[in-house]
């Protein structure tokens, strides 16, 4: 198999400060610079934007509420030592009358804010999914409290970024005059700022009320895994959800865990926004996103050669070595058990295929009678970046079949086709026969192939390592040829 990159570098830790129209928020980032991980992340939800859409200021008792935020962020970052920080303000304090004079407190905090146009903000966002979907293309679209932003995404460019003032703090008071007047509103604000897509395009979707709606689909989908981020639904069965939704009264829902009492109460208007931008923009399915603003500023910090790694191999490496498994291992057992392959995949597919070996080696080092459930947190609740539903299954099964079994539940299979419930299932099977026969050691590695030779799978084994095979090592092997349709044979 072709070599991934190499062991991800690890950066020092690194701090965004998101001052927007809803929440003020701090996330401390470290691990690998391509897959960056939250090592700390809190919020206060300061309302800033709410004073703006009402006054057209930044009231004194939000403005109050995030400087003190503020104020303990600086504190926090100063105690634990991180020297990089990046401060960046949206729409409240670009639209706020007052909002120099806001950011001139926030700057004699110690901090440097940077005031974001609309476009800025847009392009910004659109990064962060470019950086959690590699070669994404269509539309992204960012909720706030203050404000919608829209961007077109081809591969790595941006284009045509808008901000419109249609942010959930908003939202209930445009849909006052009803719904036709709503959709009026919103559909003039489109036109306003020369927005038109191309039919049948993604939609991408950023933030944290979007969620918040994607939690609510998957909840009454029974989706069985817990994290909307790469969640997607085609555009038909989206607007059906968001219709039935945004004619709900806030009390009439259920609450979902996870989600705060302010995101539930935002959820119908939310949802009556989305089901004016799929009728208007007519994509063909929705995805939804967990990076966005704060990501894409890191995104854009990425060197080329960074960027260019693939997200979830980036992720994993890191995630196994801290329990460890050095990645550069998980490489040779996915060459040596390249094999397993029922079909020439992508090199995206092949570089799952690695994710899928490592995570198995790593669920190797836990107790054996911990594994089962470790299948279902690490691959179907654990956050992989660049994993959509189809990955994330496809990492559970090969770990489930890694430790030897190949009954799934119906959940899972009912989610992806059969041939690719079975190849997962050999990547699983492969992993356990290397890892038991070899040890995982060098030697033993580079002294033993496995090849498909016509109708046999055959394990070639050079004289030095000969007393490695053993009745486990036979019936691995014979497991694994009889899922591939092959005989077993050992030279």
């Amino acid at each position: 198999m072709s070599h991934p990159e190499r062991r991800p570098r690890r950066v020092s830790p690194r701090a965004i400060v998101d001052i927007g129209s809803n929440t003020v928020r701090l996330v401390i980032y470290g691990g690998p610079l391509r897959a960056p991980e939250v090592l700390h992340n809190e919020k206060v939800t300061a309302r800033l934007g709410k004073g703006v859409a009402e006054t057209g200021l930044l009231s004194e008792r939000a403005s109050a509420a995030a400087l003190a935020a503020l104020a303990r962020y600086r504190t926090l970052l100063t105690l634990k030592g991180v020297e990089r920080i990046d401060v960046v303000a949206t729409a409240a304090a670009r639209d706020a009358a007052n909002g120099g004079e806001f950011l001139e407190k926030v700057a004699a905090l110690g901090f440097a804010p940077r005031l974001l146009s609309g476009e800025e903000e847009a392009v910004t966002s659109a990064h962060g999914v470019l950086g959690a979907f590699p070669g994404a293309k269509g539309i992204v679209g960012d909720l706030g409290g203050g404000s919608l932003e829209l961007v077109d995404i081809d591969g790595d460019s941006c284009r045509h970024g808008v901000s419109m003032p249609l942010g959930t703090l908003r939202l209930s008071a445009l849909r006052a005059g009803g719904d036709r007047i709503f959709a009026q509103t919103v559909e003039k604000a489109l036109k306003k700022a020369d927005w038109a897509a191309e039919p049948g395009a993604t939609l991408y979707l950023v933030g944290g009320s979007l969620r918040a709606f994607a939690r609510y689909a998957m909840a009454q989908m029974k989706w069985p895994i817990d994290d909307p981020h790469g969640f997607a639904l085609d555009a038909p069965e989206a607007i059906k959800f968001a219709k039935a939704l945004a004619r709900r009264k806030v009390d009439t829902l259920s609450p979902l865990p996870g989600l705060s009492t302010a995101r539930m109460n935002s959820l119908p208007d939310t949802a009556a926004l989305l089901a004016v931008l799929i009728e208007c923009l007519e994509p063909g399915k929705l995805v939804f996103s967990a990076w966005g603003l704060r990501e894409g500023v890191l995104y854009e910090d990425m060197p080329a050669a960074v960027r260019g790694q693939d997200p979830l191999v980036a992720g994993m490496s890191a995630f196994v070595e801290e329990l460890g498994v050095h990645s550069n291992i998980g490489v040779m057992v996915a060459g040596w058990t390249v094999a397993a392959r029922l079909a020439e995949g992508s090199e995206r597919r092949e570089r799952l295929r690695l994710a899928a070996t490592m995570l198995c080696l790593a669920a190797a080092t836990v107790e054996p009678n911990l594994r089962s459930e470790i299948a279902r947190n690490w691959a179907l609740r654990k956050r992989w970046v660049g994993a959509g539903t189809r990955e994330r299954i496809m990492l559970a099964v090969a770990m489930i079949a890694h430790t030897g079994k190949l009954e799934i539940p119906a959940r899972l299979t009912s989610l992806i086709s059969a041939s690719t419930l079975r190849e997962a299932q050999a990547w699983g099977l492969a992993t356990r026969l290397c890892r038991r026969f070899t040890g995982c050691t060098a030697p033993a590695l580079s002294g033993s192939h496995l090849a498909v030779e016509e109708d046999r799978l055959v394990l070639t084994v050079q004289p030095p390592i000969r007393p490695l095979i053993n009745d486990g090592a036979e019936r691995d092997l014979k497991a694994l040829a009889n899922h591939l349709g092959l005989k077993a044979e050992i030279r």
